[in-house]
């Protein structure tokens, strides 16, 4: 018979049942802490003790706890209580996210589901509705983090949405607004179609998406260099819908480039024996393969820099696209996909732009909110970039089926790769020139100010501070401003005449101290001689309905 070993281990003999029962003993734990108001004693206990500040980015007040929420307040709580017991005043202060986009989208559903247009509802009425929707999941979350057992100052949180927070946020756009940095400008900016406002870098994810793939002539039309003479630039771009914006064509300085005259292709090939062509010489043969080019002569080669001050031809040149287009050099540009040449259009990229302005080229004004091109744009009618529920619209097909008639397409294909996407309605983004408020990263040195400011700081792990320092060396002005409802107004007047702000600090003094006896909804729901006051004439200013980016 087998030995019973249970009568040879010596237990400790203890009161503690077998079974833990947390689901019982956790709220009668927590519900003593809270009787003996554990929170308070601690706080007495630590005056005067050197503070141990936690600053903790809020969560959003838009629904239930999820376990990402958990691991962060819990991980939180333990360095807090770590640092109190080691001697530290630990208080610390939750708050919440009030403001944005999705708070707004999930009333805005609630009007869909009614057939009721969010535009036709009072604006008062309709950021009471995205206020009570906040205060309604902040409760909830509150009760939420207490069960997990996170100590802190729940009965006196922060909220974005607080009127004295509103009314700092005011005061803080005033001094960019009275030194200079807050500027109204025309910028390509990410913009959200679907959701009818640009969006900042942190609210926007990249996904796979499959894009069509086109290689364009241009046809040159003033050669730098013999050698190109009735020769056509080729482009290679995974935007056909920005065809319309085309100003310029870039090239890279130092790479080889190759004109060849064509002599053979394939039977359904859109090239034909006798063009002359050009592209970077180490694209050469995938470049011939995408436009089934079985044969061709080589004329010569050349640099880059040769190219740069040629003029081309728009591909719909004859057909309200009367310009010429220059062919520039650009860093950017590589010579591993496509042709080694880049068609730029400036109102629809950062570095486009960027050239766009090194070069003095028009920033033409192409698309509309809506994802559909304004009237003044020839040929395109009433082509969508994307529809209304974010799908792909005809605007692509519009753009390629003109390059074809115009015999301009070289080729066709598509490409799936990563592209920028909302992380809220997780439609893909275009980038598109609009006219918006920006703060400057160069007046008053901002830039060198924030780069100092990570120096000074600690970080770990350190990596984290190579990242973020190259972040804001290379960033353009900071965009602030959105086309939404639910959010602080950027509360400035414009001066219908000059487009210039009105700079008045008195002014920026009223909208602060009206903000922070009634909030934000005071810049919408008051006459604009509120804040005026006696000085200005209301008729002759507009005032901002934009609201600020929430990152601010």
């Amino acid at each position: 018979m087998s030995a019973d070993y249970k009568d040879t281990v010596f237990l400790p003999k203890t009161d503690f049942p077998m079974k833990a029962g947390l689901p019982k003993r956790e709220p009668e734990l927590l519900a003593r802490w809270e009787a003996m108001d554990l929170w308070g004693k601690l706080r007495a206990q630590s005056k005067g003790r050197d503070p141990f500040i936690l600053h903790d980015g809020p969560p959003y007040a838009n629904g239930h706890l999820h376990i990402g929420h958990a691991l962060n307040k819990i991980l939180k709580d333990v360095i807090n209580r770590f640092e109190q017991m080691r001697g530290k005043d630990a208080n610390y202060v939750p708050g919440w996210d009030c403001h944005g986009l999705p708070i707004e989208w999930k009333i805005e559903e609630g009007y869909r589901e009614k057939g009721l247009d969010k535009d036709e509802v009072p604006i008062a009425e309709f950021r009471k509705e995205c206020r009570d929707f906040a205060e309604h999941w902040i409760n909830i979350q509150r009760d939420e983090f207490k069960r997990l057992g996170v100590l802190g100052d729940w009965e006196h949180p922060y909220t974005t949405m607080a009127y004295g927070a509103e009314a700092q946020i005011a005061r803080e756009i005033g001094k960019f607004l009275m030194n200079g940095g807050l500027f109204k400008g025309s910028k390509p900016v990410m913009w959200s179609i679907v959701e009818r406002t640009a969006l900042a870098e942190a609210e926007v994810e990249y996904m796979d998406h499959r894009s069509p793939t086109i290689w364009v002539r241009f046809p040159i039309v003033s050669a730098k260099d013999p050698l190109l003479e009735g020769a056509d630039v080729v482009i290679w771009t995974t935007t056909p819908w920005t065809i319309p914006g085309n100003r310029g064509v870039a090239c890279h300085d130092k790479f080889e480039y190759v004109v060849i005259e064509v002599t053979e292709t394939a039977e359904d090939s859109l090239a034909k024996p006798g063009d002359r062509l050009v592209f970077a010489s180490a694209l050469l043969e995938s470049t011939a393969e995408k436009a089934k080019i079985t044969g061709h002569r080589e004329l010569g080669r050349l640099k880059g820099a040769a190219i740069e001050g040629s003029l081309c031809a728009h591909p719909w040149r004859g057909q309200g696209y009367d310009f010429d287009i220059p062919v520039m050099v650009a860093e950017f540009v590589t010579d591993d996909a496509g042709t080694g040449f880049v068609h730029i259009a400036p109102g629809h990229g950062a570095d486009d732009y960027i050239l766009g302005m090194r070069y003095r080229l028009e920033v033409p004004r192409t698309v509309a909110e809506d994802g559909t091109y304004f009237p003044e744009v020839p040929l395109m009618g009433d082509a969508a970039i994307l529809t209304e529920d974010g799908k792909d619209g005809n605007a692509n097909g519009t753009v390629i089926r003109l390059l074809i008639e115009a015999g301009a397409l070289l080729a066709k294909g598509s490409l799936r790769h990563s592209y920028p996407h909302s992380w809220r309605s997780k439609a893909p983004l275009i980038f598109r020139n609009t006219t918006q408020w920006f703060i400057s990263m160069e007046t008053n040195g901002l830039r060198d100010v924030a780069l100092q400011a990570i120096e000074d700081t600690k970080f770990y792990p350190e990596g984290g501070k190579n990242r973020l320092h190259s972040m804001i060396a290379q960033r353009p002005d900071w965009c602030i401003s959105r086309q939404r409802a639910w959010g602080v107004p950027i509360p400035i007047f414009v001066n219908r005449e000059s487009g210039e702000p009105l700079r008045d600090q008195a002014v920026v003094d009223r909208v602060a101290a009206a903000f922070e006896e009634e909030g934000a909804d005071a810049w919408f729901s008051s006459p604009p001689e509120r804040f005026l006051g006696n000085d200005y004439n209301a008729d002759e200013y507009e005032q901002v309905t934009d609201v600020v980016d929430v990152w601010f």
